[in-house]
């Protein structure tokens, strides 16, 4: 096996997401230890990364072998087969990985994988979540979940907004929301002063409770 640079991520298992990971962060410049048991699957991914291997058992010694110990971060894309994600997560977590992540389709696999040390991602119901929130508000562009609590939602400035100033609208006393950017023709500020005064087609960014945002975007639609 040829010699080995220290590798940024390791991704093992290229299902749908896993090949779709492995792409991004190879796109991106990062460098990249890819492992499945399917030839043509590992095939596909050295058009991207030359760490690319096929491995039918995915053991402890197997893993240390093409360098995922080297990885600053692993993640275990096997979420459908719960025994082998389970035991290969293990495995790298014993290799001591700085940062562990694992796929998980259930909570029970979720919890298991995070008692042996992964942090843990559920891709699929992430998605729908993500999926319903664009089909229950129209106003809704994008968001990112803090908590169960917070979030950071982009949200298109509506007709009643349009001609007032960020203080005339009042909406951290009113909504206990905060405005941390404003997007004006593909142009984002990050400096929004109380004058700033709203137009037809802006995109404010504001943080806060999820129960305040649903009840700003009632009231000024």
């Amino acid at each position: 096996m040829k010699n080995m640079k220290p590798a940024s991520f390791g991704v093992i298992g290229l299902g749908r997401f896993g090949t779709a990971l492995a792409k991004s962060l190879a796109e991106s410049g990062k460098e990249v230890i890819v492992i499945d048991c399917n030839e043509d699957k590992v095939r596909e991914l050295r058009h991207f990364t030359e760490y690319a291997y096929v491995a039918e058992n995915l053991t402890k010694e197997t893993l240390e072998e093409v360098g995922i110990q080297n990885c600053d971060a692993v993640i275990v894309c096997i979420g459908e087969k719960i025994d082998t994600s389970i035991l290969t997560t293990l495995n790298v977590v014993s290799l001591n990985v700085p940062h562990v992540i694992a796929k998980a389709i259930s909570r029970d696999q979720g919890a298991v994988l995070e008692k042996i040390g992964a942090e843990v991602v559920y891709p699929e119901r992430d998605m729908a979540l993500r999926l319903g929130k664009r089909l229950v508000s129209h106003n809704f562009l994008d968001y990112i979940s803090l908590d169960n609590e917070v979030e950071i939602q982009q949200i298109p400035v509506t007709a009643a907004m349009i001609g007032r100033s960020v203080q005339e609208m009042n909406i951290r006393q009113k909504y206990g929301l905060n405005i941390i950017a404003i997007e004006r023709e593909c142009v984002t500020n990050i400096e929004v002063s109380p004058q700033f005064r709203f137009s037809a087609g802006d995109i404010i960014v504001v943080i806060g409770k999820v129960e305040n945002i649903k009840r700003f975007e009632e009231t000024t639609t």
